[in-house]
């Protein structure tokens, strides 16, 4: 999805000879994340990304489903997620289905002794507290608060936190995570009408080739298990590479958000979209200017799709009892709107400082283990007068 970038030293030509200073070939890679159809990076190893010494026994980590189908409004608190050592052993999926899963963590200690690949899903990962920096095959990735990190499946990758006190909103995508087509031309340049433009994609930098012989863990992600893989060297062993399938970071702070003389509807705020749900950035803007508009939304169906709600800060005059966290899923096939009174209370306000994630899925969400411990009960009856 990102648009061409380099770093580091590559040949002349692809697929061609390139030697490191001691005369031996360097290693390249095609790296893609839909076979040799669509986007995709040429690294330059060190050594063959194919060396593994040993392999131990994988460990299980498919999402635990509590309810698999359901049809009521509900509310989690996602603070409430558990702190845990482990960058790993802190993601707790919370809302699932085929095509994605919603993920919360607390992280409290920087990755060591392992780095990490998910083979299954690319990686959508909002940074709500903390900062630190992500580390893969293609450079640093500096982060901070407000910040996307958006991390194509495959991509190794270790995330040094500068404390210990982290927040992150994850979304595991089983496809493509992309930017929206009604914001590129027909050659992929974001359009001018589009809410963000590539300056305001921030891409790998500081590449640093780590030439190290040694047992090192990757731990892989596929089909719910995790597979503990050992490689004879360190996988950021690459001199350079180049192409267009790479892990990327966008500041939600950098969202432009799209107004109207009436209320404008959430497709306005889209951000990202795989395939069957779209990720939406509601950002501060000015409400609409028409003398008798009403800022608040209006009721609206959910006939086709799951709205999953994540908020991050500011007053959120549609919603009665918001805290920073906070998870509210209105399902397909029963209305949802703004609760008793906020329409009136809306009316001649001028801006919002509200900060949210919206994910929509066009397929049901299933219900884990973990989502039940930190709901909130009674939600569905919040809309009683």
């Amino acid at each position: 999805m990102p648009h061409y970038h380099q770093l580091g030293a590559i040949p002349h030509k692809r697929h061609t000879q390139f030697r490191q200073p001691n005369g031996a070939l360097y290693s390249e890679q095609l790296f893609s994340t839909e076979g040799f159809s669509n986007d995709y990076s040429l690294l330059y190893h060190c050594h063959p990304p194919t060396e593994i010494i040993r392999v131990d026994e994988p460990y299980d980590v498919m999402p635990r489903i509590a309810e698999e189908k359901m049809l009521k409004h509900r509310s989690f608190e996602g603070f409430n997620i558990r702190p845990e050592k482990d960058f790993l052993q802190s993601r707790k999926p919370v809302l699932v289905n085929n095509d994605c899963h919603i993920v919360l963590a607390a992280p409290q200690e920087s990755m060591s002794g392992y780095f990490y690949k998910n083979a299954d899903a690319d990686e959508m990962i909002f940074i709500h507290k903390g900062g630190g920096v992500l580390k893969t095959m293609y450079g640093d990735l500096p982060f901070g608060y407000g910040d996307y990190l958006v991390i194509p499946r495959g991509t190794i990758y270790q995330i040094s936190f500068e404390g210990g006190d982290n927040r992150l909103f994850i979304v595991e995508s089983f496809s493509p995570i992309r930017y929206p087509k009604k914001y590129l031309s027909r050659y992929g340049q974001l359009l001018e009408h589009s809410p963000y433009c590539e300056r305001d994609i921030r891409p790998p930098m500081n590449l640093k080739t780590v030439d190290e012989k040694g047992d090192f863990l990757i731990r892989t992600k596929k089909k719910g298990r995790v597979y503990n893989i050992h490689y004879g060297h360190h996988p950021f062993d690459v001199a350079g590479w180049d192409g267009c399938c790479y892990p990327f970071a966008f500041s939600i702070h950098d969202f432009e958000p799209i107004t109207g003389r009436v209320h404008q509807p959430p497709p306005v705020h889209q951000t990202f979209e795989g395939h069957n749900f779209v990720v939406c950035s509601f950002c501060p803007r000015l409400f609409d200017y028409h003398p008798q508009s009403i800022p608040a939304p209006y009721n609206h169906s959910n006939i086709d799709s799951d709205e999953v709600l994540y908020y991050v800060d500011g007053d959120f005059m549609s919603r009665k009892n918001v805290t920073k966290g906070m998870i509210t899923l209105h399902p397909s096939g029963i209305p949802h709107g703004p609760h008793p009174g906020a329409v009136e209370r809306s009316i001649g306000a001028k801006e919002t400082k509200e900060l949210a994630v919206m994910v929509d899925t066009f397929h049901p969400l299933m219900l884990t283990v973990e989502a039940l411990e930190i709901e909130n009960p009674g939600y569905v009856m919040s809309w009683a007068e």
